[in-house]
């Protein structure tokens, strides 16, 4: 399988479906893949990228990096590094950019990335997570299902 068979819609139900998805997701990323999740407060963007990791087989835990603005966990079996990119307190791309990721060398995974991975990537996967409750304070619950759009995009450079 490819990552190309994950593009498209899908209703994510729980947070161990996100996680799952992200497990099914992160055995097929290789270094040099970049992720851009998109979405609400509470959506499932650090879930999935927990799963990611677990499929990646990288060290954890994998936390949200708001403070820290990316993490990077090494890979346990010898492939990729994770990096973990929380970009929703940087104000530009250049600040992205001023980062110094190893793309090539890592799989990154940038939360808060829209309009700004174009600065660093020439294409990327770009994964957005909707919640049907829309209340940001609102726990996960069995009727606020996710849906997950996954899209491949590119720069236009």
């Amino acid at each position: 399988m490819s990552l190309d068979a994950f593009a498209g819609v899908r209703e994510i139900a729980t947070p161990a479906d996100m996680a799952t998805l992200g497990r099914e997701l992160g055995a097929l990323l290789r270094a040099g893949d970049v992720i851009v999740l998109t979405g609400p407060l509470g959506a499932g963007k650090t879930t999935l990228t927990r799963g990611i990791g677990d499929g990646l087989g990288v060290r954890g835990p994998i936390q949200s990096p708001t403070f820290v603005i990316a993490r990077t966990h090494p890979a346990l079996t010898g492939g990729a590094p994770l990096v973990h990119v929380d970009a929703y307190r940087l104000s530009s791309p250049a600040e992205l950019e001023d980062l110094d990721v190893d793309l090539p060398g890592s799989v990154v995974v940038i939360e808060w990335g829209r309009g700004m991975v174009d600065a660093i990537a020439d294409s990327w996967w770009e994964i957005e997570l909707d919640r049907a409750d829309l209340a940001p304070e609102a726990e996960w619950d069995a009727d606020a299902s996710r849906t997950v759009t996954i899209t491949r995009r590119s720069a236009h450079r």
